[in-house]
């Protein structure tokens, strides 16, 4: 049996597949298993897992709409399940599904434009629960193809490579550390798309932050982030005025994992490097605005969640739609209002634990 996941949401999202893909494989271990990612920093994930037979990579957003018909039609006929990685409340992603063919399609049914999003298009879904996370949904996906379940969950995976790790391992050590100082990571930035760039914490926060912690704490801070991050992370270690902190320069993302695996606690708006952290088993403090914490805490790991709870959150579900605040007030004031002081007492709690 040949099986094809279709994975093409975000780093966050491709990691927050793998104990499912973990499931899959452990329950169909003769199954034929393809990924289908759009990423190149999923690829990595994925690959460098070891479960699937075969990573595939193609970058839909940088191709023509041709290009990609000609290729998703290459793929017909090839496959008899395909499975809708949660969440993909999108209707190009459903449309790729129906259209490689496989006779069973797996998907969830969304609680919210799920019509509209051509949903109805897969034909073996799970109902949506506002009360599960983003890996227990996807676990039911599989529970429903090989029809078992158990209540058992592994946790977020990731693997570094050899050649990661020795990289790593001579930048770290290129930073002249000091074997007993603590090293806070921060991941200040997340998605851009669909106006995601409102549930980022303000840098001047961050770099508030990363002062206090250098200063008052004598901690050390790494900076992490990817190409695209690379003005807000220069603004931020500017900012700061510390010279114990440090903006990570690196090749790949598995290398970004190598060096944040040196982390004794990771600071991180809701974004895919919040759930790296979560699979390196790292004690995180995610500082959480519009988005439900229960589709997407650090899972199976160590955290805090700074949130200010308010009444009308959260405002941020699964769909094209780009994120809104409808506040009249302060426009997400959810993220906006958190305070230095909130995520520095969270911080400075995991680090006397490490004591």
């Amino acid at each position: 049996m040949r099986i094809l996941a279709i994975a093409l949401s975000g780093i966050g999202d491709a990691l927050m597949f793998t104990p499912a893909l973990l499931r899959l494989r452990e329950e169909m271990p003769e199954a034929e298993i393809h990924v289908l990612v759009m990423y190149k920093a999923a690829e990595e994930i994925f690959t460098s897992l070891n479960v699937a037979d075969k990573v595939i990579l193609y970058e839909f957003i940088k191709e023509s709409p041709f290009k990609s018909l000609r290729f998703v039609l290459s793929l017909r006929s090839k496959y008899r399940a395909t499975i809708n990685v949660y969440p993909s409340n999108r209707l190009e992603y459903n449309a790729i599904s129906f259209m490689i063919g496989a006779s069973s399609r797996y998907a969830v049914r969304y609680i919210r434009r799920d019509i509209i999003n051509l949903g109805f298009l897969n034909n073996k879904r799970v109902v949506e629960k506002d009360s599960l996370h983003n890996v227990e949904e996807n676990v039911r996906l599989v529970d429903l193809l090989t029809n078992k379940s158990t209540k058992d969950i592994p946790s977020l995976r990731i693997n570094s490579t050899y050649a990661d790790t020795i990289s790593a391992d001579n930048y770290y050590n290129s930073l002249n550390p000091d074997p007993e100082e603590k090293i806070i990571g921060f991941h200040p930035g997340c998605s851009l798309l669909k106006n995601h760039i409102k549930r980022r914490w303000e840098p001047e926060k961050f770099a508030e932050l990363a002062y206090r912690l250098t200063k008052e704490k004598k901690l050390k801070v790494l900076l992490f982030g990817g190409p695209e991050e690379k003005e807000l992370r220069k603004y931020i270690l500017e900012k700061s005025g510390s010279k114990q902190v440090v903006d990570v320069k690196t090749r790949s993302f598995n290398e970004s994992v190598a060096i944040m695996r040196r982390c004794d606690v990771f600071v991180s708006n809701d974004s895919s490097l919040m759930h790296t952290a979560a699979a390196l088993g790292l004690k995180t403090v995610a500082i959480i605005g519009p988005t439900n914490p229960v589709y997407i805490h650090p899972w199976k790991s160590p955290h805090t969640i700074v949130s200010l709870d308010l009444p009308c959150s959260p405002c941020f579900f699964y769909s094209p739609k780009p994120l809104s605040c409808s506040r009249t007030d302060t426009q997400f004031k959810c993220i906006r209002e958190l305070t230095v002081d909130m995520v520095f007492e969270a911080v400075i709690s995991f680090v006397n634990q490490n004591e």
